[in-house]
């Protein structure tokens, strides 16, 4: 079994790209991969890897400027989820496209996962989804309102063409490991909304904390790996992945007439064109003879590193 852990953390760096080459080098030498993301608000992304690989990366995550109160969420996988170890610079951890918005100042109140569902349950609480559409399509909490964002940044757009349909509701708000949820919360705040809670440790906490049996969430979660959905008890879902245009699919999505592996569903068959099909195709056929992963990983030898620093 490998560890699998997920974590952001809002400080100040400086100079991110002067902590990008050791980071990368940390979470290579100990066979890690995954996403890591630095900005100058700091750091988020999902790796995997041993026990021992992932303490070492966390050590030296830990070690870097602000970060010593770093927290994470850790479940297993069987298998590599992961096909490269990716350190990336990027303007923000998680795109708000809000410059304003500062976690470290503010944010909604934190609710732990055992008080959650009374929370959410009481009348006058309003409760947002602040994921992608694709995400929420395969699970959500019961009675959540979706924005049916395709992208965080629509986020702020549609809560000014909506804020009026929550006057007077205290806002409970949710994502999957809780990273969004201290920027939207932040901003909601900064929008007048007085009473604004959020779900700490995001849906994956509360899959991991709360049991089945008293559980509000219905579906699966989606995750950023190659396990693609999580259930109670952080267990791998029944989901895919379209390798086209990377939404998650049920296997019964996979027996429509319009799954084609590797190059369409029936969710972007009408959004690509036969160009982009035909290279898809190539691209399954690579799959299949073994030379590549869609990750991105060349399995050939000599082609390409595991990591990218």
């Amino acid at each position: 079994m490998l560890t699998v852990a997920a974590l952001y953390h809002f400080t100040r760096f400086a100079d991110p790209a002067a902590l990008k080459g050791p980071l990368a080098r940390t979470a290579c030498a100990h066979g890690v991969r995954g996403t890591l993301l630095l900005a100058a608000e700091g750091i988020n992304g999902t790796i995997a890897g041993t026990r021992r690989g992932i303490d070492a990366v966390l050590a030296h995550i830990r070690a870097l400027p602000g970060c010593a109160g770093l927290e994470w969420k850790e479940s297993a996988a069987d298998a590599m989820p992961f096909g490269k170890m990716k350190v990336r610079l990027k303007r923000e951890i998680v795109t708000m496209g809000q410059p304003d918005v500062d976690p470290r100042a503010s944010v909604g109140h934190y609710v732990e996962p055992a008080d959650w569902n009374a929370l959410i349950t009481a009348p006058d609480v309003a409760v947002i989804d602040t994921r992608n559409d694709y995400e929420v399509a395969i699970g959500s909490f019961a009675g959540a309102v979706d924005p049916g964002t395709r992208s965080f940044r629509d986020f702020p757009a549609w809560w000014r063409a909506n804020a009026d349909r929550f006057a007077g509701k205290r806002i409970a708000m949710f994502c999957t490991g809780g990273i969004r949820c201290e920027k939207s919360t932040n901003w909601l705040l900064s929008q007048g909304v007085g009473d604004v809670f959020h779900l700490k440790g995001g849906i994956l906490k509360y899959l991991e904390d709360v049991p089945a049996r008293d559980s509000l969430w219905q579906g699966e979660c989606f995750v950023f790996d190659g396990r693609v959905s999580l259930t109670h008890g952080l267990q791998q879902g029944r989901h895919g992945l379209c390798h086209a245009c990377r939404r998650p699919l049920a296997p019964e999505d996979r027996e429509r007439p319009e799954y084609e592996e590797g190059v369409c569903c029936h969710c972007c068959v009408g959004e690509y064109d036969e160009a982009d099909r035909a290279r898809f195709r190539e691209r399954q056929r690579q799959v299949a003879r073994g030379e590549l992963k869609f990750e991105g990983i060349v399995l050939s030898p000599g082609r390409e590193s595991p990591c990218t620093p």
